[in-house]
């Protein structure tokens, strides 16, 4: 039996939460026909953020072309991507009122950008209805494309992430099509751009990692020169992913924590049910 079909400690468990706020928000993406990261990967937080007014914007469609092993968005072949996506996202966080948005993405392989210039565009739309909302990217590594990254740079985020998600070791089960190094040096270009406030990334933990693996992610990362960590626990989304090997006690996301700290990030974000997007604002108050 895997850890995975073990009753789940007391931690993990959350409390739904479906009140007016959370319905607000639902019937607001629906109306404007927006995707969530919230709602496509099945976010244990989503209850909570959408009651508190806010979600994760999913562009660029809902149907990845890649097929990680822990994610629970849509894998296949995208439809051609929406033109008319920014601008809807744009008014629909205009009514939310947000004043620090978070945009991530499927990965479209199949774009020649990457969705690049959908990253771009939406940046530019959000400004137009609100010139001081504070902007966060989670982007994919546009298959390592420099173009892609400085169309996405150019448009001058406030935040720009990008997810190491796991050990270099595990790469080949958990991002098959991925390439650590190459995530790497993406967080690199971003820093050493100067055209971005703050270089953030994250990882979840409990998927067969070594606790010294961890550690030396977690300062590969920051030898990048990344300003913002954020590290979870991971929740295997069904029988047909990849299994979690070990729920962390929160003790050890304190420790997490500190050594965080001690390597030098601006902050660090640790705890069982962490997210990248997780109360962001939040994160990177007072660092922008």
């Amino acid at each position: 039996m895997t850890a995975e079909r073990l009753p789940k400690p007391k931690w993990l468990k959350v409390n739904a939460n479906f009140g007016a706020d959370y319905r607000r928000v639902r019937g607001l993406l629906a109306e404007h026909k927006l995707h969530s990261v919230c709602q496509e990967a099945n976010c244990p937080n989503m209850g909570e953020c959408f009651e508190a007014g806010t979600a994760t914007f999913l562009i660029l469609g809902s149907v990845c072309t890649r097929g990680c092993g822990f994610c629970d968005i849509l894998k296949g072949k995208p439809k051609i991507h929406d033109l008319g996506e920014p601008e809807r996202l744009a008014r629909a966080v205009a009514k939310l009122g947000l004043k620090h948005v978070v945009i991530t993405s499927v990965t479209r392989d199949d774009l020649a950008d990457g969705g690049a210039s959908i990253f771009a565009q939406t940046v530019s739309k959000l400004r137009e209805y609100d010139p001081n909302i504070q902007i966060e990217l989670l982007v994919p590594d546009f298959q390592g494309s420099k173009t892609a990254l400085d169309h996405v740079l150019d448009s001058a985020p406030d935040v720009f992430n990008h997810n190491i998600e796991t050990v270099p070791r595990l790469y080949d089960t958990v991002r098959p099509k991925a390439d650590y190094r190459r995530s790497l040096s993406i967080l690199r270009y971003a820093k050493g751009s100067g055209r971005v406030a703050l270089v953030k990334s994250g990882i979840f933990v409990g998927i067969g990692e070594r606790e010294d693996e961890i550690k030396q992610t977690m300062q590969d990362i920051r030898d990048c020169g990344v300003d913002m960590l954020t590290i979870g626990q991971y929740l295997s989304p069904s029988e047909q992913h990849l299994p979690a090997e070990k729920y962390y006690h929160p003790d050890e996301f304190v420790m997490f924590k500190r050594w965080g700290n001690e390597m030098g990030f601006r902050h660090t974000e640790s705890g069982p049910l962490v997210r990248s997007s997780y109360k962001a604002s939040f994160q990177s108050a007072n660092l922008i």
